[in-house]
């Protein structure tokens, strides 16, 4: 096979390959547009008519596999199955394989013709994904798309039940992860007192003192004193950028900021994201180092068990609070003052820190989930990577 200069290209075949397939030949190309064609439903669902509970799955552009459920049964995509979803501002895809209904406006429906196997092509699409650009529309730039493929069917299928398989495990990592966070925060609903309570609804049997609640400004110093740029380095450099979601810990920085000082901080203070609260990227640190002007540092004081206080900040408890008050739509940010005057419940030490210990269980527990799950999904990622062809440069 030459190229248009007359050197010669790359065969087009993958690198890993099933064995009774490593005679059937190189692969082939056809643009999707060619091999698609897209459907509009009778009716589109609103998010006002999304229900808890319903017949009918509701798929839209979110992340979330399903946005919501129906009895609507006008809106219904039955046939033909399965169908691809892609985000159309999202870039997020989609396999559905039983009856659904759209969501609001953004997701493109598309049917594969009966020459693909259409789970192939969903998982071809998942390794050569569309970038998300802002948020415009990306459609016209996936389906410009040119997909290279076997042309027997059974390897297409042989490739797609593989990666299917993977995204078995990976789902049902991704479940178990979700049920011991759901533990863990029906445990801490218990563990501390309801808001306008002082006694918990579930207490260790040797502690029956009193307790009392505080605001958080009587129990932690908001820190503020400054430290030289120039004393650290990218390894304990903190920004939003590097603080990782859902309390999942903090990643090295890539680049230090353009600034002469930052805030300092010291192992055990608590690092909180004031920038999409949302996102929840709050962390304990485990060494001293220096945060930007969008991380609030916090510090434990006297009689405050540090774990014990990065355990209530790293909650939906706090991030609940922290969005009551945050301003700004586009990049919501936390008001300072009202964080203040979040209401922690004081324990006794001994109590605090028996607590402490109990959520940091489950919270390695967690976190060897997460560890897990990201091993599937590299797993599966480098998979992807050799079960398709490499390509050269510009295709």
């Amino acid at each position: 096979m030459s190229s248009k200069d007359g050197k010669r290209k790359r065969p087009l075949v993958p690198q890993l390959r099933f064995t009774e397939f490593l005679e059937a030949g190189e692969w082939e190309d056809v643009s999707l547009s060619n091999i698609t064609k897209t459907i509009t439903p009778n009716k589109k669902l609103q998010t006002s008519q999304y229900m808890l509970n319903g017949s009918y799955p509701i798929i839209d552009q979110s992340q979330l596999p399903v946005a919501g459920w129906t009895d609507d049964v006008e809106s219904v995509i039955t046939r033909p199955l399965p169908l691809i979803i892609f985000g159309d501002h999202t870039c997020v895809l989609k396999l559905a394989t039983q009856p659904f209904a759209q969501g609001a406006d953004g997701i493109k429906i598309i049917s594969v013709a009966s020459s693909m196997i259409t789970e192939y092509i969903f998982q071809y699409l998942l390794a050569c994904p569309i970038v998300m650009k802002e948020y415009k529309r990306h459609f016209s730039d996936l389906i410009k798309r040119k997909v290279y493929y076997p042309k027997d069917f059974k390897e297409q299928q042989k490739i797609a039940d593989c990666l299917s398989s993977l995204d078995e495990r990976i789902t049902l990592e991704a479940q178990k992860l979700e049920a011991l966070k759901r533990h863990k925060k029906g445990l801490m609903q218990q563990l501390f007192p309801r808001e306008g309570e002082t006694i918990p609804r579930l207490r260790f049997p040797e502690f029956r003192e009193a307790l009392s609640v505080l605001p958080l400004v009587n129990v932690a110093n908001f820190v503020s004193d400054k430290i030289s740029i120039n004393q650290i380095t990218v390894g304990n450099y903190v920004s939003t950028e590097n603080l990782l979601p859902d309390f999942g810990g903090l990643n090295p920085s890539e680049k230090l900021p353009s600034v002469s000082f930052v805030t300092s901080f010291y192992p055990n203070d608590i690092l909180v994201s004031n920038i999409r609260p949302y996102l929840k990227k709050v962390v304990q640190a485990k060494i001293a180092g220096g945060a930007s002007n969008d991380v609030i540092v916090l510090r434990a004081k006297k009689n405050m068990n540090p774990d014990y206080l990065s355990s209530i900040l790293r909650s939906d408890f706090f991030i609940d609070y922290v969005m009551r008050g945050a301003k700004g739509v586009k990049m919501p940010r936390g008001e300072v003052s009202m964080i203040k005057q979040f209401p922690v419940p004081c324990f006794s030490f001994a109590e605090q820190q028996k607590i402490a210990d109990c959520l940091s269980s489950l919270d390695e527990r967690i976190t060897l989930e997460v560890q897990k799950l990201e091993a599937l999904k590299r797993h599966k990622k480098g998979l992807m990577q050799q079960l398709f062809p490499v390509l050269d440069d510009g295709d």
